[in-house]
């Protein structure tokens, strides 16, 4: 019986072991959103902002959309060029959104200002959960707008 004890014991302690290991798979990391803002970049100089953003915008191309992973672009007034989650937000000036009393896009643009990239932590809905949730998003500027993507913590 004792023997029967452990091995349950295993086999629940294992069961729990790969739904958290399969938990954290869903999420991107803050190293895989940075290398897609890397690769959106290229994607861009390689086939122009229209295209590129189309791109970015279509939930079906895997290219920029990995999990709960997505870009976003816009410019530095504020505006929404792109954004892999949320079409409704295109178009919009954003400046003065606030989440949870944060200027997020404000505050981007602020660090924008004074180097060619840089990273913010903020609550913003996850597309996969759709609770609000910590963000941490790196953005890169590029000529007179600037690409963004975070994973969620």
């Amino acid at each position: 019986m004792k023997l029967m004890s452990k091995l349950f014991l295993l086999a629940v302690m294992g069961f729990f072991m790969s739904s958290s290991a399969m938990a954290r798979e869903e999420r991107g990391t803050t190293a895989q959103a940075q290398a897609m803002v890397k690769k959106g970049i290229a994607h861009i100089k390689k086939n122009g902002k229209e295209k590129a953003f189309a791109d970015f915008n279509d939930t079906a191309n895997k290219d920029f959309h990995d999990r709960d992973l997505y870009l976003f672009v816009y410019d530095m007034n504020g505006q929404s060029l792109s954004h892999g989650a949320n079409p409704k937000m295109i178009g919009k000036n954003l400046l003065d959104l606030k989440v949870e009393g944060k200027p997020i896009i404000k505050d981007m643009i602020t660090a924008l200002k004074t180097k060619n990239d840089g990273w913010i932590d903020y609550q913003w809905p996850n597309p996969v959960t759709k609770a609000l949730e910590t963000k941490s998003s790196y953005f890169e500027k590029v000529d007179d707008y600037f690409v963004g993507a975070g994973a969620y913590k």
